[in-house]
């Protein structure tokens, strides 16, 4: 449960950045913004979550796992902005899914 919830606010943290940086204005102000906060704040919770995961799982499979969110971060960056999703995505997201499914079948 706690690698779900971490993985989860790890993808939150990452569609908070983007829509951040679409904001556009200096470094500095991007930066600064409460988007950008916002997101680095819950990166700092996943890795909280991580953590504890990491008490009862192996990092071996814990970490590898970790790589869904690519999968959902693809597929929410296609919703929510437009960002396409190509036959070299599709396969790369097929590849992970399958990579990680193995990792929790044995």
């Amino acid at each position: 449960l706690a690698l779900a919830v971490g993985i989860l606010m790890g993808l939150a943290a990452q569609l908070i950045l983007k829509h951040g940086a679409m904001g556009g204005g200096s470094i500095v102000a991007q930066f600064l913004s409460p988007w950008t906060i916002g997101g680095l704040a819950l990166y700092g919770f996943a890795a909280f979550f991580y953590v504890l995961a990491l008490r009862a799982i192996p990092v071996s499979v814990a970490f590898p796992s970790v790589a869904l969110s690519y999968v959902l971060v693809a597929l929410l960056g296609n919703l929510w902005f437009g960002e396409a999703i190509t036959v070299p995505h599709i396969a790369g997201i097929a590849l992970i899914v399958v990579g990680v499914g193995l990792l929790h079948a044995f």
